[in-house]
């Protein structure tokens, strides 16, 4: 059948619905997406579908309302419209569907078009969980598609270069074998054809769709090499965490190495959950595995510290308010301040390395969301920053999740980062982090470091997650840990 859904949408649904469906997406727009910077985005966006659902041209004003704030109040009569009509009985998936298709038709699928989706979704109470399963029958489709088209290609490339091959030199006929039709289809079509032809031939939609989304290679990140000559950077690359195409993936950014279960920058992302394609970027692992040495270092030195001044686990958390660190554990700290300076300064060079990669859209013309912890959320933030020093990179990045982020929580900063991230920026925090409070120990920007408290700012996108009590519980099993290895040593 039709993957688009466009045919059954216009001929079934009723002209009140399809202005309900139109209208509930022109007052999301203009309430996710408030910036200038998105004005063309929403805009040409809520056009096209206007033109998708074939309504009039003549409902473009009222819905130019809708996209500056207006209508709001009218959410719930469109909703009414919309589980009223007999098509949606069942539920309002064929809604989201029609708008995932709709979204991806020209193979280019923006971050702000997902969070729209998945908005409505939730308007109209349709789960998350289909909203993926659909996604992924969609991929699988275009790929049938796809592979089809190629086929019909191959053959009809055949047919034309055999016809052309046995005419040339006045009719001599010239034998092609198996070993020679390759590297001819290959590199003769536009000869044989006519540049016109070939193009024609290439410019199937399921092969077109695929090769923008995934990126021309279809190779996605894993394919991606680094120049050699990038400025300081001696590593960087992606590992896939899940394997199989999806239409939105996710980049998980380690923070450190350290010997044993978490020696490697896939270990700490075994239980990320199953959504989308997942990679991770693996980086600068001889800093990061010095970085782990220096802390297992440091630690092992607090636990003989924590026994001969009798000091309780529970005034650890007090030592980062007070700013008072025992001399024993500043003597100690001389093993971990240079590695983690050197760790600053290289992952905010891998951060805007990161950034050119995600705008040249090495992932392909699809949402990415990120999520790192520690220096990894650093590599976030400074690719964020990046990406907001140039206008069009909205659209690339879809959700963002920032853990235990040595980074200033400027109120500044962080709002020019919201200006590329369509979704949700999530900052996790812990108070009692007296590790990353000692490392900040003589910085002025401890008072505002984003992974000890929360981003002071009046923007509904970020969102501050405390997790002292989880990260109290890591660092007590952290200690226990380090003093069973030390006995067995």
């Amino acid at each position: 059948g039709n993957i688009y859904h466009r045919r059954g949408l216009r001929e079934q649904l009723a002209e009140q619905s399809r202005f309900a469906y139109a209208a509930l997406c022109g007052v999301s727009l203009g309430q996710l997406f408030t910036g200038p910077e998105n004005s063309v985005f929403r805009e040409q966006y809520l056009q096209g579908l206007v033109r998708w659902l074939d309504l009039d041209e003549s409902v473009m004003p009222v819905m130019g309302a809708f996209l500056s704030g207006l209508g709001f109040e009218g959410c719930d009569t469109f909703l009414s419209i919309l589980q009223a009509d007999p098509l949606l009985a069942a539920g309002a998936t064929p809604i989201i569907q029609s708008l995932v298709s709709f979204s991806v038709k020209d193979g280019q699928y923006d971050a702000r078009a997902r969070v729209l989706i998945r908005h409505v979704s939730c308007l109209l109470r349709v789960c998350p969980q289909q909203l993926e399963e659909f996604e992924g029958t969609l991929v699988e489709k275009l790929e049938e598609s796809s592979r089809r088209q190629r086929k019909e290609r191959g053959r009809k490339l055949r047919r034309y270069l055999l016809i052309g091959l046995a005419t040339v030199g006045g009719g001599t006929v010239i034998g092609v074998t198996g070993g020679l039709a390759a590297p001819l289809v290959a590199a003769g079509a536009s000869a044989v054809l006519g540049a016109g032809g070939a193009a024609a031939l290439g410019s199937a939609t399921g092969i077109a769709i695929m090769a923008s989304l995934f990126g021309a290679a279809g190779a996605g990140l894993t394919g991606y090499k680094m120049n050699k000559c990038v400025g300081a950077i001696e590593e960087f690359e992606f590992l896939p965490l899940r394997s199989g195409k999806h239409l939105h993936l996710t980049i998980a950014v380690t923070g450190w190495l350290c010997s044993g279960k978490y020696s490697s920058f896939q270990a700490p992302w075994c239980s990320l959950g199953e959504c989308g394609e997942q990679y991770c970027l693996v980086w600068e692992s001889r800093f990061l595995r010095d970085l782990g040495s220096a802390m297992a270092s440091l630690l092992d030195g607090l636990v003989s510290i924590v026994a001969q001044e009798a000091l309780k686990y529970t005034v650890l958390s007090g030592i980062v308010a007070a700013l008072t660190w025992p001399a024993s554990l500043l003597a100690a700290a001389s093993v971990i301040d240079n590695p983690w300076c050197v760790c600053l300064n290289r992952s905010a060079e891998v951060g805007k390395h990161l950034a050119q990669v995600l705008r040249s859209r090495q992932q392909g013309k699809r949402p990415v969301s990120l999520i790192g912890f520690s220096l990894g959320a650093r590599v976030i933030y400074y690719c964020l920053q990046e990406l907001a020093n140039d206008k069009g990179s909205e659209g690339v990045v879809e959700d963002v999740v920032l853990l235990g982020a040595p980074v200033e929580g400027s109120e500044k900063a962080w709002e020019r980062m919201t200006r590329v991230v369509a979704g949700k920026i999530v900052n996790g925090y812990s108070r009692g982090d007296w590790l990353l409070g000692f490392l900040y120990r003589s910085s002025s920007a401890q008072l505002s470091v984003a992974g000890l408290q929360p981003i002071n700012i009046q923007d509904r996108r970020i969102i501050n997650v405390d997790l002292s009590s989880v990260v109290s519980q890591m660092h007590v099993k952290f200690f226990t840990f380090q003093q069973n290895v030390t006995s067995v040593c």
